[in-house]
């Protein structure tokens, strides 16, 4: 199982969010869309650090910070994630 950690201490609204999936995700995709339908796709695998549909364990440190600046933008986005059954969330 690959495992990726995201801080939300390393952004503060979603361009950094982007920044910072398109890092622990995909650094090695260039032009990688900076969109909730990209983010999905990412998720999905296949185009990072992990295979299609394989398990991925995603840690979302200081998820409560991410909650409060990015709105509503963070009920879409756990949406997205939750979604994807071969992912596995831990909030922190």
């Amino acid at each position: 199982m690959t495992t990726i950690e995201i801080d939300g201490n390393s952004f503060q609204d979603i361009n950094g969010f982007y920044d910072e999936i398109h890092k622990k995700l995909c650094p090695d995709l260039e032009g990688f869309g900076r969109n909730l339908d990209a983010l999905n796709d990412v998720l999905r695998g296949g185009f990072g650090v992990h295979e299609y549909g394989k398990p991925l364990e995603l840690i979302w440190k200081n998820s409560q910070k991410s909650k409060t600046e990015l709105g509503d933008t963070y009920s879409v986005i756990m949406d997205i994630i939750r979604s994807h059954d071969h992912i596995s969330l831990s909030l922190e």
